[in-house]
C-alpha cells in the first residue's frame, strides 16, 4: 500500500516503510518495529549503563559473526596459524583458554589492550592470513578492547536458552521490498536481549536472497519460499520468507469450504499454491497416469491386460481406486518394494556371505507380503540377534563396520537426520551434540559386527572430548541410567527401540512418510530425505505432520500411505508447465519428471524389446529388481547408474542423464543387440505377419502406454513410404523407431 508518498510493507504485526525515491528504510507513519519492553542491547543494562563484557555472550558471537571460527579458518580441526578455535564456538571454555592462556598469554595485552595480538591480527595491523576481519572504528572492535581491558574474564552471565526472530516469518509482495529483522536472545529468567548485531545471517540460496548487514535488511530477488538462517552462539533458527510467483491464485481451488471436501493431500498442496500465486497444471490422461502408477508401485511398465477398457474406466475415481488396490496387492508390488527396502536398508553381501543376504531379503519380502507394520519391522531390526544366516533382521547389524557408522546409518534412515556431523563437534546447523552422536554409538558398541549377533558387555566407544567411554544416550533426549543392565546388558537397545517407535517420536513416522512421498512425487517434503533439521524446513509442514499422524493412526501401514498419495490430484498432475508455474520445482504445481532408476530402466528395456538381460549366473528372465546382491553387476547396470548401497541410494545413484549412459544407449550394445535378437518382440511381430504401422503402434503402447499421436503417425508413415515395399528397409525403419522410443525423454522418465 502507498501512504504519503512512501511504500509501507506489513510483515505480521510489524510495519516497515520505504521512500519511493531511494528505496531505503524509513519509519512507518504512526508505527514502528516493536522491540520487547525488557530488551537490552549487548553490553548495556536495562538503564543503558555499561556492563562487564561477557566472553560467552559478547565475545564468542563476534568471532562467529566475523568468520573466525568457521571450518575454513581457525575453526578447522587443526586450526590455522597455530591458533585453534572450536567450530562456531561450540566449546567456549576451550576458546577462552586458547585466547587468554595459550601462547603464554601473548594474544591479550592487559596493560595495552589495543596492542593485543588478537586485535592486531584481526585488524591486520600485522600480517594476517585471513586479511582484515575488523576495522578499528568498528563497534565490535571496541567491545573486544573493553573485554581485554576488563581482564578478559570468562564471565558469569546466564547463557540464552533460545533466540527469537521478529518477524518469525515474512511474506513479501515484490522483489523491490526490503525486510528488516531483529534477533532477541531469551535468557532463563525471561530477560530479552537484542543481539541482532551479533547474529550471523546466512541465506540458504544466496542467488535468491541478499542480506545487507548495516542496517540488517533482506532482499528477495526470486519468487518462492526461501530460508535465511540466523545463528547466535549455539542457537540456530530459520526465517522463512515467501514471495508469490504472480497473481495466478484464481487458478487454484482456494475456497475454505471446498478445501474441507478435498483429498487430504490436495487440501494442503492447493492451499500452498494459492498463497504463492501458482497455477496448477492439469491432470494427465489415463494412459500416462497408469504408466506412472505401475512404475511407482511395481517398478514395471503396464501390461497389456491393464489397458482393457472393458475392465477399467480410468476416468472414474472408483476404477482408479480398484487399479491402485490391485497393484498394491500384487506379487509385483511385493517384489519391487522388497527391492526398495533393500536399497534403503543397504542390503549387500558382507564378506561374500550371500546366504545371509538372501535371508535378509527373504525376511523383508515376508514383512511386505504379510502387511507387517513399519513400526514392527523397525523394532525387529533394532532388537535382532542370533545367526545372521538364519535370522534375516540380524543382518541390520552387519550393514556398518563400526558403532559410529551404525549410529550414522540408524539416524539417517530411521530419523532422517545427519548426525554424522556431530562426530568431531556439535552439529553447526542442527540440535545434535557430540554427546548425542557418541551416546548413540555407545548403544551400538554393545553389538559387534559379526555373523552371529549378540551382546558384548564390554563394548564401548571413547568420547573424543572427555577421552572416557561415552555414556549411552537417546539422541536429543536423555542419557540412560548407568545401571548394570545398561552397562553390560541389552537395555540400551531396548530403550532405543521403545523410544524410536513410540507414537510421539518426532522423527520416526515423518521420516518414513517423507521417503514415500519422495518416491511417488520426485521430491521430499523435506529434501534431501535424510536431512531433517530446523534449518531445512519442509515445504509443506502441516501436510507432513498430518500425513505422519495418518500413517501412525493407520497402523504404520505402507500400502495405506502409498494409496493416499496415489489417489490425490497432486499425484495425477501433468508435467507440462503453465505460464506462471514454469519455475516451480518444489511446490507440486506440476509433476516433476522423474528418471527411471537403473534397475527399473534395465527391466523396462527388456520388457519393450522382449529380450531379457543376462545377469551373471542368474536364470534367464531374472529381473534387475530381483537381484539379491548388488555385486551381481553388469556393464548395463553400471552405466545406467546402479547404486552399490554402500551409502544412501537416494543420493548414491548416478544421474540418469549422465553422459556415459546416453552414449551407451545411443551407440552401445544394450539396445542394438536386443533389437537384432531373433527372439525379440520386433522379430516375432514381423515373423507373425504384422503390418509395419501395427508394429509401430505396439511398440508405442509397450514403451509409452499410448498409441502414437497424429504427428508421430505422420512422421513414421512418411519414413515407411520413403522405402516402399523393401522389407529390409522397412525393418531398418522399425529398428530406428524402437531405438528412438527407448532413447526418448518420455521413456526414460515417468
Amino acid at each position: 500500500m502507498i501512504a504519503n508518498g512512501n511504500r509501507i510493507l506489513q510483515v505480521g504485526l510489524i510495519l516497515f516503510a520505504w521512500s519511493l525515491g531511494d528505496s531505503s528504510p524509513v519509519a512507518a507513519q504512526g508505527r514502528s518495529a516493536k522491540t520487547p519492553a525488557d530488551a537490552v542491547k549487548p553490553g548495556k543494562g536495562t538503564n543503558g549503563d555499561s556492563l562487564p563484557v561477557d566472553f560467552r555472550n559478547d565475545v564468542m558471537p563476534i568471532l562467529t559473526r566475523q568468520g573466525c571460527n568457521v571450518g575454513a579458518c581457525h575453526g578447522a580441526a587443526r586450526g590455522r596459524g597455530g591458533f585453534r578455535l572450536s567450530l562456531y564456538g561450540g566449546n567456549p571454555l576451550a576458546d577462552h583458554e586458547a585466547i587468554v592462556r595459550h601462547l603464554k598469554g601473548r594474544r591479550v595485552h592487559f596493560a595495552d589492550p589495543e596492542n593485543s595480538l588478537l586485535l592486531r591480527k584481526a585488524t591486520e595491523s600485522i600480517q594476517h592470513g585471513g586479511g582484515e576481519v575488523l576495522s578499528w572504528d568498528n563497534p565490535l572492535t571496541e567491545t573486544l578492547v573493553d573485554w581485554i581491558a576488563q581482564g578478559a574474564q570468562l564471565g558469569q552471565s546466564d547463557l540464552p536458552t533460545r533466540i527469537e526472530l521478529q518477524p518469525s516469518r515474512a511474506e513479501l509482495k515484490s522483489t523491490s521490498d526490503r525486510l528488516s529483522i531483529q534477533v532477541f536472545a531469551k535468557g532463563p529468567n525471561g530477560q530479552s536481549r537484542d543481539v541482532t548485531e551479533l547474529t550471523v545471517l546466512t541465506a540458504e540460496d544466496s542467488s535468491a536472497v541478499e542480506i545487507q548487514r548495516e542496517p540488517v535488511t533482506i532482499t528477495v530477488n526470486r519468487p518462492g519460499r526461501h530460508v535465511v538462517i540466523a545463528r547466535y552462539l549455539n542457537h540456530v533458527v530459520p526465517l522463512q520468507i515467501s514471495l508469490p510467483f504472480g497473481d495466478n491464485a484464481a487458478a487454484v481451488n482456494s475456497s475454505a469450504a471446498q478445501r474441507k471436501q478435498q483429498h487430504l493431500v490436495d487440501r494442503y498442496i492447493d492451499r500452498s499454491l494459492h498463497s504463492l500465486g501458482l497455477p496448477a497444471s492439469g491432470q494427465v490422461n489415463d494412459q500416462i497416469w497408469l504408466r506412472r502408477l505401475c512404475l511407482d508401485l511395481t517398478g514395471r511398465l503396464p501390461e497389456f491386460t491393464e489397458l482393457d477398457q472393458d475392465q477399467y474406466d480410468l476416468s472414474q475415481a472408483d476404477d482408479r481406486q480398484r487399479v491402485i488396490d490391485e497393484l498394491l496387492q500384487s506379487p509385483q508390488f511385493v517384489q519391487f518394494w522388497t527391492f526398495k527396502f533393500s536399497q534403503w536398508l543397504r542390503v549387500r553381501p558382507q564378506l561374500s556371505d550371500a546366504q545371509a543376504v538372501r535371508q535378509y531379503r527373504d525376511w523383508i519380502a515376508d514383512q511386505i507380503r504379510g502387511g507387517v507394520s513399519y513400526q514392527q519391522m523397525a523394532r525387529e531390526l533394532i532388537l535382532a540377534s542370533g545367526n545372521s544366516q538364519q535370522i534375516g533382521p540380524a543382518n541390520f547389524y552387519r550393514t556398518a563396520q563400526s558403532p559410529r557408522l551404525q549410529a550414522e546409518f540408524f539416524s539417517e534412515f530411521f530419523m532422517a537426520s545427519r548426525m554424522r556431523c556431530a562426530n568431531c563437534h556439535n552439529h553447526p546447523l542442527d540440535r545434535w551434540t557430540q554427546d548425542d552422536y557418541h551416546g548413540l554409538a555407545a548403544i551400538f558398541a554393545k553389538i559387534p559386527t559379526r555373523p552371529v549377533v549378540e551382546v558384548n558387555p564390554f563394548g564401548q566407544v571413547i568420547h573424543p572430548r572427555t577421552l572416557q567411554p561415552a555414556v549411552q544416550r537417546l539422541p536429543g533426549e536423555r542419557f540412560l541410567e548407568q545401571t548394570e543392565d545398561v552397562l553390560k546388558g541389552d537395555r540400551g537397545r531396548q530403550a532405543l527401540a521403545s523410544w524410536l517407535v513410540d507414537s510421539q517420536n518426532p522423527y520416526f513416522a515423518k521420516a518414513f512418510v517423507n521417503r514415500l512421498w519422495n518416491h511417488m512425487m520426485g521430491r521430499g517434503l523435506v529434501h534431501p530425505v535424510d536431512d531433517f533439521r530446523d534449518t531445512n524446513p519442509p515445504t509443506h509442514p502441516e501436510l507432513l505432520s498430518v500425513m505422519a499422524g495418518d500413517f501412525t493412526d493407520n497402523g504404520y501401514d505402507l500400502r495405506h500411505t502409498l494409496r493416499l498419495i496415489a489417489t490425490s490430484q497432486a499425484y495425477a498432475r501433468s508435467s507440462d508447465v503453465l505460464p506462471g508455474n514454469q519455475h516451480d520445482n518444489k511446490f507440486y504445481s506440476h509433476a516433476l519428471p522423474r528418471p527411471l532408476i537403473a534397475e527399473v530402466m534395465a527391466d523396462a528395456i527388456s520388457d519393450v524389446t522382449g529380450v531379457a538381460e543376462r545377469y551373471a549366473e542368474m536364470p534367464i528372465g531374472t529381473r534387475a529388481t530381483e537381484l539379491v546382491v548388488t555385486n551381481v553387476r553388469t556393464r548395463t547396470l553400471e552405466v545406467l547408474g546402479q547404486c552399490d548401497r554402500s551409502d544412501s541410494c537416494e543420493t548414491g545413484s548416478l544421474p540418469v542423464d549422465a553422459l556415459a549412459q546416453n552414449l551407451h544407449l545411443l551407440n552401445g550394445p544394450l539396445l542394438n543387440q536386443k533389437l537384432d535378437a531373433p527372439q525379440g518382440r520386433l522379430h516375432r511381430l514381423l515373423a507373425a505377419g504384422h503390418r509395419a504401422d501395427d508394429v509401430i503402434d505396439q511398440f508405442y503402447i509397450a514403451a509409452y502406454n499410448r498409441e502414437p499421436n497424429a504427428d508421430e503417425q505422420q512422421f513414421w508413415q512418411q519414413q515407411l513410404r520413403a522405402v516402399g515395399q523393401d522389407r529390409q528397409l522397412q525393418r531398418e525403419v522399425l529398428n530406428d523407431c524402437v531405438w528412438s522410443l527407448l532413447n526418448s525423454f518420455e521413456f526414460k522418465h515417468h
